[in-house]
C-alpha cells in the first residue's frame, strides 16, 4: 500500500511545490512585468471567459490531430513493413526519410499552402509530417529485431514470408510500435498547433488553438495565451493516454513490461 500511496502523494506534493512558486515569482516581479506571467487564477479565469473560442479551436486542432496521426500510422506501418524485407531496400529509403525528417516546418508550410491551401488539409499534412518518422523508425525496428530462433523455427516448418511477417515479427514488433505511437501521441497535437499556426485558417471558424494563440499574442491577452498553451497540453495528455490505454489492451496479457515486478 505504501508505494502506490507514494506514487500519488509525490507528483501531487511536486504539483503544489511548482504552483508556489510560481505566485513567489509573480509576486517577486515588479509591476510592470507582471503581465509576463499571469498566475493559474487568472489563467482559469481567462479560461472561462474565452471558453467559446478555445472549445471551438480545440475542436478544430483535435481534427487535425487526428487525422494527421491516423495517417502517420497507417503510411508509417505499411512502409515499415516494406522496409523490414531487406537491408538493400533500407539502405535505398532510408536517407530519403532522413532527409523529410529534417525538413524544417516553416519552409515547409507555406508550399503546402500554395498546393493545398491554407487551412485543415495543411494541418493534417503537417501533424503526419511531424508524427511519420518515430513510427516508422520505431516499427521497422521491431520488425527486424524478432528473436531469430523464433525465425529459424518458423523457416524449418516452412512458413511462407507473409506466415513469418504476420504471425512472427509484427506481434513482437508491437513493444517497438507502441513506443513510437507513444511519441507520435505527444507530437501530434504539437505538430497540429505548429500546422494552426503556420498554414491554418480561421475561414468557417476552422481557425485552431495556433490560429488563436496569434489573435490573442496580437491583443496582448497574456493570460488567454496562457490558457491556450493549458489546452494543448490537456489535449496532448488525451492522445497520450489513449495510446497507454491501447498498448495495455495489446500488450498487458502477454507482454513481460506488464508483467515485471521490482524488488
Amino acid at each position: 500500500m505504501r508505494r502506490p500511496f507514494l506514487n500519488i502523494l509525490l507528483p501531487l506534493g511536486t504539483g503544489l511545490l511548482m504552483v508556489a512558486c510560481w505566485y513567489a515569482v509573480r509576486h517577486a516581479l515588479s509591476e510592470d512585468l507582471k503581465f509576463l506571467l499571469p498566475t493559474p487564477d487568472e489563467i482559469w479565469a481567462a479560461l472561462q471567459a474565452n471558453s467559446e473560442s478555445l472549445s471551438r479551436a480545440t475542436l478544430n486542432t483535435s481534427k487535425g490531430a487526428v487525422l494527421g496521426f491516423v495517417l502517420a500510422v497507417v503510411v508509417s506501418f505499411g512502409l515499415a513493413l516494406i522496409l523490414s524485407l531487406s537491408h538493400l531496400i533500407r539502405a535505398s529509403l532510408y536517407p530519403y526519410l532522413m532527409i523529410l525528417q529534417m525538413m524544417p516546418i516553416i519552409v515547409i508550410a507555406p508550399i503546402l499552402v500554395l498546393w493545398v491551401g491554407a487551412g485543415l488539409n495543411s494541418v493534417v499534412i503537417i501533424t503526419f509530417l511531424i508524427c511519420f518518422f518515430p513510427l516508422v523508425v520505431n516499427t521497422t525496428q521491431g520488425l527486424i529485431s524478432t528473436d531469430r530462433n523464433l525465425v529459424e523455427l518458423f523457416r524449418m516448418y516452412r512458413a511462407t514470408r507473409w506466415q513469418e511477417t504476420f504471425w512472427l515479427r509484427v506481434p513482437a514488433a508491437l513493444p517497438y510500435f507502441f513506443t513510437g505511437l507513444r511519441i507520435a501521441a505527444v507530437l501530434a497535437p504539437i505538430g497540429a498547433l505548429v500546422g494552426d499556426y503556420t498554414a491554418g485558417s480561421s475561414a468557417g471558424d476552422g481557425g485552431g488553438l495556433g490560429f488563436q494563440a496569434i489573435i490573442y499574442s496580437s491583443q496582448a491577452k497574456y493570460s488567454a495565451l496562457f490558457a491556450t498553451a493549458a489546452v494543448t497540453c490537456i489535449l496532448g495528455f488525451v492522445f497520450a493516454g489513449a495510446v497507454n490505454i491501447l498498448s495495455w489492451l495489446a500488450l498487458s496479457k502477454w507482454h513481460d513490461s506488464y508483467h515485471r515486478t521490482d524488488n
